[in-house]
């Protein structure tokens, strides 16, 4: 089994203007970390999913990037399709595309102009029809939410489609998971629930007769070098009452290690580090300790 370490923004990242971000990428490339994961909030500091991966994309040549995730209801889904297909192409296949309903709050879902009761239908009608455009020639598509006529996405993406990874671990999400997604990636969750889930969606995707690749079960896997701060203590808490925030956060280098090793024991092999906090200075201290202890971990 590969295992593949990537880094990830979270949706209040102030690694967000040309400085900070392109040494961050630039560190990123250098140290060989597997992949970029950014996330999208509207009201967030972190930069859009899109931009953040074009700019990325220019910088490097081999980092791969992906958004952790991106909102899809509320997007015309021939657009996406057209944006992320002509971003493949000019990374030379490098883009991971992953997706969400979006930020469980009124303001964002208004802000996408969308009812909230429509979000999942809108979802599970887009994502195939964009694998349509990735793949055929022209598409014609009568649905509830999209009409098109003779749609053609040129030019196409170098991945023949781009592989689609999805999150979330409530029984709706690993439904969705098992129907229309190339890989499960949830966040804020530990080995057990991790090792649960991987259960599920295999037992489902028996029942939708579909595959999902054994190397495609990931965790977005918080962690701080320091302590955490009471804010992100008392957030874990809301989010989470009756688990540890020790279970979900990894605490100190040898726990990022070990949490990782409980991971791969239940079945994931894809891992995005995420910051609990990010360093008040420059990046390269955090990453190259991160470097030297755990990028080891990956197999070639």
């Amino acid at each position: 089994m590969k295992i593949r370490i990537g880094f990830g923004l979270g949706v209040n990242s102030l690694t967000n203007d040309m400085d900070r971000f392109g040494h961050f990428v630039d560190e990123l490339e250098r140290l060989r970390f597997d992949s970029l994961w950014v996330s999208e909030r509207i009201a967030g500091n972190s930069p859009d999913p899109v931009v953040a991966m074009a700019f990325c994309a220019a910088r490097t040549k081999k980092l791969k990037f992906g958004m952790s995730v991106m909102v899809l209801p509320g997007r015309n889904p021939v657009l996406v399709a057209k944006s992320l297909a002509s971003l493949d192409r000019l990374s030379n296949g490098r883009m991971l595309p992953a997706f969400g309903l979006g930020a469980p709050t009124l303001a964002e879902w208004s802000a996408f102009g969308i009812d909230r009761k429509a979000r999942a239908s809108m979802f599970d009608e887009a994502l195939p029809l964009m694998r349509r455009l990735w793949t055929e020639d022209e598409v014609t598509h009568h649905g509830t939410h999209y009409r098109f006529e003779g749609v053609r996405v040129l030019p196409k993406p170098v991945q023949t489609p781009p592989e689609v990874w999805l999150g979330g671990a409530a029984p709706s999400e690993l439904r969705r998971v098992a129907r229309l997604a190339d890989g499960w990636l949830p966040s804020f969750t530990t080995p057990a629930e991790v090792g649960a889930g991987i259960t599920e969606i295999r037992r489902l995707l028996e029942i939708e007769g579909r595959e999902i690749e054994e190397e495609h079960y990931g965790v977005l896997l918080p962690y701080t070098l320091g302590t955490l701060s009471d804010a992100y203590v008392a957030a874990s808490k809301a989010r989470k009452p009756d688990v540890e925030v020790t279970d979900i956060v990894a605490v100190g280098i040898d726990a990022i290690a070990e949490r990782i090793r409980r991971f791969i024991d239940v079945g994931a092999s894809k891992f995005v580090l995420v910051p609990a906090a990010e360093p008040t200075d420059a990046w390269t201290p955090e990453l190259e300790t991160l470097a030297e202890a755990i990028l080891p971990m990956q197999t070639r």
